[in-house]
């Protein structure tokens, strides 16, 4: 037997009248289940996406999205114009720009030091991140910007100075108690916070931002030697995957793999992304019990339709069908009924999803207390792919037992002595 008669008789089977009206119920709440579940599922899981979208887009105002390192992790790095116009010529790569970074230690006037984390930007760095924020200068050649939290923490109030140096100074300044000649030579560097900023919580809670000659004096860093390279192409995070995999791949043209190594944003905030994959994914496994659940009725629906239909399957062993077909029936009935409620349930999911992202229909609880006013979207179209894929092959799995007791009823002896 060809597919498409088996295909017609699944459709009759599954949309023709049926005797027990219960079973139409139990056919329409497996139905429901399925739309319900896929599209609730689809939603949460693009919210979920919307929220590490914006938590991306607040990182990349002072993170780039891939950066270059040396290879000897804790080392620094000397950045010649040949290696900068080299990693400009790959692929995607839209700027490469040397960064200073490292541990210092932050002290305003009669207070204890805190340990915080410096970074020095480039000029072209800093105009952009004036552009993201819509804010004038952050800092000036021989000032600091530092956050609103390490502010409070501190004490430090925008226009003072203080000092902040690295942490490599302290055990001069130990050895300078009982050798007092060294103290000529041990300085701690004063500057002036020109302005507090507010930007992600990482970033205001430790963050000092600065020129890189600045970040360099305090670093003790030597001329034309840098922390690394930020590397920047499109914004939109999707690109990003492929933009490190371009970079290493010329690394590795380059006969430079065992010089510089490449750090993609996700693996340096690693536990905060990784956060917030894990959360997305305990949702697709917590919601899809709700489609199971669904799917698990639909085993009950099609058993009931078995057991209706005995006479008509008899019928149809006599004209000849094997078990095959007659699993081949059921399986494609299970697998309709899947494929209308994944379908239905993907169209309602992305038009709420697009109403919520182009509208903001639904807003956040307090949006006083959030950078934005309502709950983030971005669908994604392997979210998309994924649940259904994974729903079909529910549907075809709780579609076995029907199929095979349907089989079963087809051979029996008892209803072929009944028909004689």
């Amino acid at each position: 037997m060809r597919f498409s008669p088996g295909l017609w008789i699944a459709r009759r089977f599954s949309f023709a009248q049926k005797r027990f009206r219960v079973i139409n119920i139990i056919s329409a709440i497996s139905l429901a289940g399925i739309v319900l579940g896929v599209s609730t599922l689809l939603v949460v899981m693009s919210v979920l996406n919307g929220f590490q979208q914006v938590a991306w887009n607040l990182f990349v105002t002072v993170e780039s999205p891939v950066q270059i390192l040396p290879a000897d992790k804790g080392g620094d790095m000397e950045v010649p114009d040949s290696l900068l116009r080299g990693i400009a010529s790959v692929e995607g790569v839209t700027s490469a720009e040397p960064f200073a970074e490292g541990e210092a230690i932050l002290a305003g006037r009669g207070r204890p030091g805190e340990l915080v984390m410096v970074k020095g930007i480039t000029r072209s760095a800093h105009r952009r991140l004036m552009q993201r924020t819509e804010k004038n200068a952050y800092f000036d050649e021989g000032s600091i910007s530092i956050g609103e939290m390490l502010a409070w923490k501190t004490g430090i109030s925008e226009g003072e100075r203080v000092k902040i140096f690295s942490p490599e100074l302290v055990p001069l300044g130990l050895q300078a108690l009982s050798r007092p000649y060294l103290l000529p030579a041990l300085t701690f560097p004063v500057v002036e916070v020109e302005s507090l900023f507010s930007l992600q919580r990482i970033f205001n809670d430790r963050y000092v931002l600065t020129s890189r000659r600045t970040a360099r004096a305090i670093l003790l860093q030597r001329e034309n030697r840098y922390t690394g390279i930020d590397v920047r192409g499109s914004d939109d995070r999707s690109t990003h995957a492929a933009l490190a995999e371009n970079l290493r791949r010329w690394l590795r043209e380059e006969g430079l793999e065992k010089q510089y190594r490449v750090r993609p944003l996700e693996e340096k905030y690693r536990d905060i992304f990784g956060v917030m994959e894990v959360e997305k994914w305990v949702s697709f496994s917590v919601l899809m019990l709700v489609i199971l659940v669904a799917a698990l009725s639909l085993t009950g629906s099609l058993t009931m339709t078995a057991i209706d239909k005995r006479k008509e399957l008899f019928y149809l062993r006599c004209l000849g069908l094997e078990k095959p077909q007659f699993l081949m029936i059921f399986i494609v009935e299970g697998t309709m009924i899947g494929l209308a409620g994944t379908l239905a349930g993907a169209a309602i999911a992305w038009a709420v999803c697009f109403a919520q992202e182009t509208w903001g229909v639904i807003e956040l609880p307090s949006k006083s207390a959030f950078i934005i006013d309502a709950y983030p979207v971005r669908m994604e179209l392997p979210d998309f792919v994924v649940v259904s894929l994974v729903t079909l092959g529910v549907s075809v799995l709780v579609s076995l037992y029907p199929a095979f007791k349907a089989a079963a009823i087809a051979d029996s002896k008892t209803l072929a002595d009944k028909a004689n």
